[in-house]
């Protein structure tokens, strides 16, 4: 059996590394957040230490066949639980949570890192959670951006034929619109509107349309 000192050291490191994940998505106001992380790290740490010293005065006794593993195995399987209550299905179909979920099942890897003493392997994997949770979340947007979105910048006079059109142009069922924005410029109105990548068979009347108006001086699509 391992002592005291190293029981609270494991569960210490445990409690350390479920609370620097778990500040990241804190910051980010979810559900699951810095005591859910701290728990589930702690909880598998524990769990790890009982799989690995708990039985160690009866394995090895006459007739009694044991594998202590299966303990620590059934945390995978139970943090599943967890996991799936962070992840929500919003009404338009979208899903979001599942970087918590699998947050929380990475915590919980960590956790039993740590009930295993296997200090390194846990620091750095709390490292490299962090790194993907914080430090590539402003690459990705970055990307995704570029990739999934373009901008229309729209020049028009100042008119009341403006105005309608900008309603419709919003009202438009097939585009999506992410961003609005509008500047004045002299007598002109800058519009530019950033919008999720659109088949062109969509977009095409449109832009026609604007071209069309009078009161549109130039259209810029890209």
């Amino acid at each position: 059996m391992i002592s005291w000192a190293e029981i609270v050291l494991r569960l210490s490191l445990a409690f350390l590394f479920g609370a620097l994940i778990g500040l990241e998505r804190e910051r980010r106001h979810w559900a699951a957040g810095l005591r859910t992380h701290m728990m589930v790290c702690v909880g598998s740490c524990l769990v790890m230490i009982v799989s690995a010293f708990g039985f160690s005065d009866i394995i090895g006794g006459n007739h009694i066949v044991l594998d202590p593993s299966r303990i620590a195995a059934q945390v995978i399987s139970g943090i599943g639980f967890i996991g799936a209550g962070a992840i929500l299905l919003l009404k338009q179909g979208t899903i979001k949570g599942l970087t918590t979920a699998s947050g929380l099942w990475t915590v919980a890897a960590i956790g039993l890192a740590t009930g295993g003493g296997m200090y390194f392997a846990a620091a750095i994997t709390t490292f490299i959670a962090l790194v993907i949770l914080w430090a590539l979340k402003p690459l990705e947007r970055l990307y995704f951006k570029k990739s999934n979105q373009k901008t229309l910048q729209i020049t028009a006079s100042q008119s009341p034929a403006t105005n309608d059109l900008f309603k419709t142009l919003l009202d438009v069922k097939d585009i999506s619109i992410q961003n609005f924005s509008i500047r004045r410029e002299n007598n002109e109105l800058i519009f530019i509107l950033e919008i999720e990548k659109t088949e062109a068979k969509i977009l095409q009347p449109v832009l026609q349309q604007l071209k069309e108006n009078p009161s549109v001086k130039e259209v810029i699509w890209g």
